[in-house]
């Protein structure tokens, strides 16, 4: 198997709303026939959205609807960059968990949670540079 993600999907309570978020944080789903679920393209990999019930279903699990221990990650530029883009998912309707500050690991990060209460960490880390096109490099 190689070494790579190709699509992360959020099984969601209420599919429009979540959509309606994601596209109040600027993100455009791929505009097809579909209308159960939603696929955005997300820096080479596919973030999609589906129903729970028929996410744990296809994914033959028993939904408990707890947190299902998965923190998504947006990195950004600059330690500014972070405290925009958690205003920016204040006013989409996020939850914040933890505002922007200073990590143990010598970066800048904060949190919101989705509709769902899917956690995204949105981080400044000066050791994971950002390529031209998003991507981060290891450092």
């Amino acid at each position: 198997m190689e070494q790579r993600i190709s699509c992360i999907t959020l099984g969601v309570r209420d599919l429009a709303a979540s959509v309606a978020f994601y596209r109040a944080l600027g993100w455009a789903p791929r505009e097809d026939d579909l209308d159960d679920v939603f696929f955005f393209s997300a820096g080479g990999l596919v973030f999609a959205l589906w129903d729970r019930g028929l996410l744990a279903e296809d994914s033959c699990v028993v939904d408990s609807g707890g947190w299902g221990g998965i923190t998504l990650a947006h990195n950004v530029r600059s330690e500014q960059e972070v405290d925009a883009v958690l205003e920016q998912a204040r006013a989409a309707g996020a939850r914040i968990g933890r505002g922007g500050a200073r990590t143990e690991w010598g970066g800048y990060s904060g949190i919101f949670l989705d509709p769902d209460g899917h956690p995204w960490e949105v981080a400044h880390n000066p050791g994971w540079p950002l390529r031209d096109d998003g991507s981060v490099q290891l450092g």
